[in-house]
């Protein structure tokens, strides 16, 4: 990318919960800025309490986590998810990418191959449904 992109104002502040250590954290943060949301990153000893806090699902957790318009973004989700659910404003907790994809934002391969995976919606009840495929062969 030829530096930074410019803030996009209509987009709310994505608050990112990260361990001080994780790198690829740190380039999904980058995405995310070249997708023209400004961030405010939190490095943090425990994930854990966090993740409770927000309501993410056992079971679906990942290295990192957002509270961006009111909703938590779990894991290397596309800026382009995060901007449909911000559009589409579903009564929902959020959206979560469980594991570390190879291919996903922030988890990018030299090959540019990416691991068909499937980012998932959570419904305020903490159960979870397909909203967006990614991927070769997927």
């Amino acid at each position: 990318m030829a530096g930074p992109s410019q803030v996009d104002p209509a987009l709310p502040i994505a608050i990112v919960h990260k361990t001080a250590s994780c790198g690829c954290c740190g380039i999904w943060v980058d995405h995310l800025k070249a997708e023209g949301f400004q961030v405010d990153v939190r490095d943090t000893d425990d994930m854990n309490p966090i993740k409770v806090r927000l309501g993410v699902p056992v079971g679906k957790a990942s290295c990192h986590t957002a509270e961006i318009g009111g909703y938590v973004v779990e894991g290397h989700i596309p800026a382009e998810d995060i901007k449909r659910l911000l559009a589409e404003r579903p009564a929902v907790r959020g959206l979560v990418l469980p594991g570390m994809p190879a291919g996903s934002p922030g988890m990018e391969m030299p090959d540019g191959y990416v691991q068909p995976y499937t980012v998932e919606l959570v419904r305020t009840d903490g159960s979870t449904e397909p909203f967006a495929q990614h991927g070769q062969g997927g």
